[in-house]
């Protein structure tokens, strides 16, 4: 059954005090995400239902072929007397968030995977190429170097990735970006 495209929904994109979310090519955003103020994604991303991507207070940027998915919540830490610069939240590219994952001002390099429920807080980076396993706390300012794979609340090291592991990396963001366009080209119909 086709629909009239009048009808077809259309994801949340708000503004907030004059900032609005840009987004590069090809970017999928479920219509039960919502993605507010001062927010770029860069090109292949994709936003699943009831993500939450907020850059109300400071920036979010994300890079290239990162996915979202769904439940997820970004958010910033604003600037105040306890924290004078506030954390930007910024994503490099091939990042898949799993379900349910919090992100809160940190920063975050290329290639990695944040596992389902998660949490990553204020000030953390996490270099590229990383695994952080379902379930897991980053706590504020912990830097995660790369190559590794992270278990736990707090994470600890738990080991090298392997190369299969490694491999993992292009296939889960190419996999994600197979998946929105199967979506974006279904709403053209």
């Amino acid at each position: 059954m086709s629909t009239d495209s009048s009808s077809t929904p259309k994801p949340a994109l708000r503004s907030h005090k004059g900032m609005s979310p840009k987004l590069g090519e090809r970017v999928m955003i479920d219509p039960a995400a919502v993605v507010i103020g001062d927010v770029e994604l860069g090109n292949d991303c994709s936003v699943w239902p009831c993500a939450v991507i907020r850059g109300d207070m400071h920036s979010i940027r994300i890079g290239d072929r990162c996915s979202i998915q769904d439940g997820s919540v970004l958010h910033i830490t604003h600037a105040s007397d306890f924290n004078p610069g506030g954390w930007p939240l910024t994503l490099g590219d091939d990042v898949t968030v799993g379900h349910s994952v919090n992100l809160h001002g940190c920063t975050l390099g290329s290639r990695i995977l944040v596992g389902v429920g998660s949490t990553i807080m204020d000030g953390a980076v996490v270099e590229d190429e990383v695994i952080i396993g379902a379930g897991s706390l980053v706590p504020p300012g912990k830097r995660l170097e790369s190559g590794h794979l992270y278990v736990g609340s707090p994470v600890k090291k738990a080991r090298p990735l392997k190369d299969k592991e490694r491999n993992f990396f292009p296939y889960t963001a190419g996999n994600y970006v197979k998946l929105k366009d199967e979506y974006l080209a279904e709403a053209k119909d």
